[in-house]
C-alpha cells in the first residue's frame, strides 16, 4: 500500500519519535497475525514499537528543529525515509514548520477530542522549534528543554553574534544582515527560555488528565492559532477551578482543591484526599403523630 505524501512523512517523523516500528516496513520484522474475535485487545497498534525493542533514534523525549544538532527532527527523518527507500521530494524542513503540526492534529482529534501526542514549542518567529514527544513527558521535561538545548543554542549564537561584532569596520553587507539577523534570533531564543522557566517550576504533567489540560499551561508556546486559541482557553476553565479533578489542578491551586474536597467526594477520591471529606449530617427525620380520636 502506498501512503499518501503527508501520511507518509507524519509515519517517519512518529519513527523517529519511536512511536512506530521502522522494521515492518524493511522486513526485520513480520506483521503480527490478525487477533481472533474473543482475543484481548492488544496494548498496542500492530505498527508501534513493542516494549523493550530498541527506538530507531533514542532520546530524553525530545527533539528539535536545527540543522547540526544530533537530534534534529527533519534530518533524522530524512534518515528514516531513506531506509525504507521512500523518495521525498517535499522540503522536510518546511512541511514540518508549516505542515506537520496541523496535519497531526486533525489525524488525533475526533469528536470534541484532541489528542496530539507531538508538541512544537517553538520561538515567535518558528526558525527553532522543541518537539516534545507527550507520552515522555516528566516534570523534568522542560527543563532538560532548556538545559540541553535552549542554553546551549544560546551560547552557539552568542559565539557567533561575537566574532561579528569584533570584525567591525570590515564587516561585509552580508556580515551586517548576518548580525541582525542573529541579534532578533537570540533575542526569541532568550524569550523561549525565559517562557519556559517560568513554567516548569510549578508544571506537574499527569498524563491521567490528558492531553488537552496537560498542555494548557504551555499554550504561549503553541504556534498553531487554533490549537493555542484552545489551550488558552483551557487554562482559563483551570484557572477558574473548572477542571479542579485533574491532578494539574492540585498542582497549581492545592488551597483551592483541598477545601473542595471537604464537601466533594468524587474530588476528594480522584486526588486520593478521601480523609478530607466530611459527611453532611443526616437531616432528623419527622415522626407522625397520632391523629387524637375526635370527641363524639
Amino acid at each position: 500500500m502506498v501512503l499518501p505524501l503527508d501520511a507518509l512523512i507524519s509515519w517517519a517523523a512518529g519513527v523517529t519519535f519511536g512511536r512506530f516500528d521502522c522494521r515492518l516496513a524493511t522486513g526485520e520484522r513480520e506483521a503480527p497475525p490478525e487477533p481472533e474475535p474473543f482475543d484481548p485487545l492488544p496494548a498496542k497498534s500492530p505498527g508501534m514499537l513493542p516494549d523493550g525493542v530498541e527506538p530507531y533514534h533514542r532520546h530524553t523525549g525530545i527533539l528539535v528543529d536545527d540543522a547540526g544538532h544530533e537530534h534534529d527532527l527533519p534530518r533524522l527523518m530524512a534518515d528514516v525515509l531513506e531506509t525504507v527507500d521512500a523518495q521525498v521530494d517535499e522540503d522536510l524542513r518546511r512541511w514540518l514548520r508549516r505542515n506537520f503540526f496541523k496535519y497531526h492534529l486533525q489525524q488525533y482529534s475526533k469528536s470534541r477530542r484532541k489528542a496530539p501526542i507531538y508538541w512544537p514549542l517553538a520561538m515567535a518567529s518558528g526558525n527553532y522549534t522543541l518537539w516534545l514527544y507527550y507520552p515522555d513527558l516528566t516534570d523534568q521535561t522542560l527543563f532538560t528543554a532548556v538545559n540541553d538545548f535552549v542554553e546551549p543554542k544560546l551560547k552557539q549564537v552568542d559565539s557567533e553574534l561575537g566574532n561579528l561584532r569584533l570584525s567591525g569596520a570590515s564587516r561585509s553587507r552580508a556580515d551586517e544582515k548576518r548580525l541582525e539577523e542573529l541579534s532578533d534570533f537570540r533575542d526569541e531564543l532568550a524569550d523561549l527560555r525565559d517562557t519556559l522557566l517560568r513554567i516548569a517550576p510549578d508544571y506537574k504533567p499527569s498524563h491521567d488528565d490528558g492531553v488537552q489540560i496537560t498542555a494548557a499551561p504551555l499554550w504561549p508556546l503553541f504556534r498553531h492559532k487554533p490549537w493555542q486559541k484552545v489551550l488558552k482557553e483551557t487554562w482559563e476553565k483551570l484557572e477558574q477551578g473548572d477542571y479542579d479533578w485533574a491532578h494539574l489542578a492540585m498542582a497549581y491551586w492545592p488551597e483551592r482543591v483541598r477545601e473542595k474536597c471537604v464537601t466533594d467526594k468524587s474530588l476528594a477520591i480522584a486526588h486520593d484526599l478521601e480523609h478530607l471529606y466530611v459527611e453532611p449530617e443526616s437531616a432528623p427525620k419527622q415522626t407522625r403523630g397520632r391523629k387524637k380520636a375526635s370527641d363524639s
